[in-house]
């Protein structure tokens, strides 16, 4: 499954987070992530291993992409090809 992700500038996580130069904080990507295990009919039950590796900025244009195998999920969100996270969990 691979569904769009972009964060507005006008989220109300940014103010405060990094003034000047904003960055989309880990937790709302993490949350972008469950809400998508959830439309697809699953229930993140815990999150095993998450590595950030660059930012995200608001309003850039990003792809999340889910591999389901069994009760274990495998998830990446990336922009034009470069990794902005990755990691795996466990559903319900």
């Amino acid at each position: 499954m691979t569904i769009a992700v972009r964060i507005e500038a006008d989220h109300p996580s940014l103010p405060g987070h990094f003034p000047g130069d904003p960055v989309v904080p880990g937790v709302v990507l993490l949350d972008r992530i469950a809400a998508a295990i959830e439309r697809d009919g699953g229930t993140l039950r815990r999150i095993h291993s998450v590595k950030f590796v660059a930012p995200l900025r608001p309003g850039e244009d990003a792809v999340l992409t889910l591999a389901r195998d069994g009760a274990r999920v495998r998830f990446r969100i990336e922009r034009d090809g470069v990794a902005i996270l990755g990691g795996e969990g466990e559903l319900a």
